[in-house]
């Protein structure tokens, strides 16, 4: 059954999110999260290949057989991965290069091939794509918000670094807490990483929990009687 599209883009931003629930791509979760934009980047780029990706595995998805759809999938998605990293190299360079091994490694990314197999493979283009951009929207958020902690608690600083995204007249932007600050240097380490995704995944299982009692006490409230017709 073909799902919604508020239901597709709930499902991606929140109930079946990748990294706080599916526990997808964790590998490029903690390891380039030590700042916003680095977060932000490393996720734009997922989303526009999961978006291309959806979309053209759903458009092909009658003319593959299945005992070799995974191999195909594995192509398109590597295709794609290609294409970004090579459009990053040129135009965001600097990022480029503090992302490093992360942009290329986006093909072995199990939320993309998780996301063509469950989804593209058995679903119409419109969609597969917005599936692919409400999941790429949940992880970047993730990503930016597990970023934006680790950057703030460790050098005490937001959006450091914004310049090489979106040029110079950006650094307005940046905040900073001086050069006296002197933050929490565990935050920007791997253990920071796990110990903020931990805290998020413990954070939206607490948030479900209450929604789902306040679900279960307007539920279980008894029907007002009706009014009984005088004899």
């Amino acid at each position: 059954m073909s799902m919604s599209y508020p239901e597709i883009v709930k499902n991606g931003l929140w109930n079946n999110n990748q990294a706080l629930v599916a526990l997808l791509g964790l590998c490029p979760l903690l390891a380039v999260s030590n700042t916003l934009v680095n977060g932000l980047g490393l996720g734009l780029a997922t989303t526009l290949v999961l978006i291309l990706s959806n979309g053209t595995i759903s458009f092909i998805r009658n003319w593959v057989r299945q005992e070799v759809r995974l191999p195909v999938f594995v192509l398109v998605i590597a295709s794609f991965v290609t294409a970004v990293e090579l459009a990053m190299n040129a135009w965001f360079h600097d990022l480029h290069k503090i992302l490093g091994i992360f942009i290329p490694l986006i093909v072995t990314n199990c939320t993309i091939v998780g996301r063509a197999e469950a989804f593209a493979s058995r679903n119409p283009v419109p969609q597969s794509m917005i599936d692919g951009l409400s999941m790429g929207a949940g992880f970047t958020l993730v990503l930016m918000t597990l970023g934006g902690l680790r950057e703030f608690i460790g050098q005490g600083t937001i959006l450091s670094g914004i310049h090489l995204m979106f040029g110079e007249a950006a650094m307005s932007l940046s905040f900073s807490m001086g050069d006296d600050f002197h933050g929490l240097i565990l935050a920007i380490l791997p253990p920071g990483a796990f110990f903020g995704l931990g805290l998020l995944i413990a954070l939206k299982q607490i948030i479900d929990k209450r929604n789902a009692q306040r679900a279960a006490a307007t539920d279980s409230q008894p029907a007002s009687e009706p009014a009984t017709a005088e004899g």
